[in-house]
């Protein structure tokens, strides 16, 4: 057996923090920031919302979508890097609030590439029959560790969730493949320093301004570039296609300059690449359910189209997926 993605939503919080919005903030500009990223506007969580009600409204309405009780998952599988809490797992607070009554949970922290990672764990745990029904969530509330006075950061983030559930299909259906990398030596280009063991909480990690996202975004671009091409042709070669072949490529929502470069070296057009950064800029893990529950409702593929999605994160990691929808 395998597993196919049955059912998709998403939510963004209604508040949202524009460009002009920004310009109050820190010296920037609204034409700076649209050149240079392609985001207009990102949605904004109010204050003491947990990452699990995100969660919650996004699991919802994939549940809806694809027809399934809460009470029928197996598996909840939550991809993020802002949980609710240390412990326990923001997955156990959405199993509650469904109702998921018969489902284990886990978390799963990959930065951006969180989604696919997590899709792939559910993947893999129903091909080894331990569960028929999963859902998996990316969810982030990156406002909670961008810094507003930083304008080298503060214009790219925002809040929001997607989800997909996951049900048994025949093999050559579905998913048919994911693809997981990860280097560790460049964690340093994009990290968040505080708030863990080697830097807890404390006074002075709030006067260091720690837990706060930090990046090297040259670096960055050159990097995500790089292995976002090198992980989709992989996806490519590994399931005997190429680029023609697939309807629909879904790119981490993170820079329309990244989008482009990727898009432009894989040798697709612009048609079928999917691109809705300029409403949410960049969601981390929750930038590709995001964008797959939108593609759903605007038909962008249909049945038995290939849809090829893939990230760059974090860690540093990047991942890719290739599935027959």
């Amino acid at each position: 057996m395998a597993s196919k993605i049955v059912g998709l939503g998403m939510y963004a919080p209604p508040k949202e923090l524009t460009n002009l919005d920004l310009e109050k903030l820190v010296d920037t500009n609204d034409a700076w920031i649209t050149e240079r990223t392609g985001i207009l506007t990102r949605h904004i969580a109010e204050p003491r919302t947990a990452n699990s009600d995100l969660c919650v409204e996004a699991a919802r309405m994939a549940l809806d979508d694809a027809g399934v009780d809460p009470a029928d998952l197996d598996i909840v599988v939550v991809g993020t890097l802002t949980p609710d809490m240390p412990f326990p797992a923001t997955a156990c607070f959405l199993q509650a609030k469904i109702g998921a009554t018969r489902a284990y949970g886990m978390d799963l922290s990959a930065a951006c590439s969180g989604f696919i990672y997590s899709l792939s764990v559910a993947d893999a745990l129903i091909r080894a029959g331990r569960g028929k029904k999963a859902l998996v969530v990316g969810s982030e509330i990156l406002s909670s560790v961008v810094d507003y006075t930083d304008r080298s950061t503060c214009i790219l983030f925002g809040d929001g969730a997607g989800a997909a559930v996951l049900s048994e299909c025949p093999e050559g259906d579905g998913v048919l493949s994911c693809h997981l990398h990860s280097d560790g030596n460049l964690w340093k280009l994009i990290y968040c320093p505080g708030g863990g063991t080697l830097h807890p909480y404390s006074p002075e990690m709030v006067e260091q301004k720690l837990g706060f996202i930090r990046m090297a975004g040259n670096e960055t671009f050159k990097h995500a570039v790089l292995r976002m091409v090198e992980v989709s042709r992989e996806a490519l070669d590994r399931n005997g296609v190429g680029i023609d072949d697939v309807k629909l490529f879904i790119p981490h929502q993170a820079n329309l300059r990244i989008i482009q470069v990727v898009g432009k070296r894989l040798g697709i057009p612009e048609e079928r690449v999917f691109v809705n950064l300029e409403r949410y800029g960049n969601t981390s893990a929750a930038s590709i359910p995001i964008a797959l529950a939108e593609a759903k409702a605007q038909g962008r593929f249909a049945a038995g189209d290939l849809v090829l999605v893939v990230a760059f994160g974090g860690g540093l990691t990047w991942a890719s997926a290739l599935m027959r929808m």
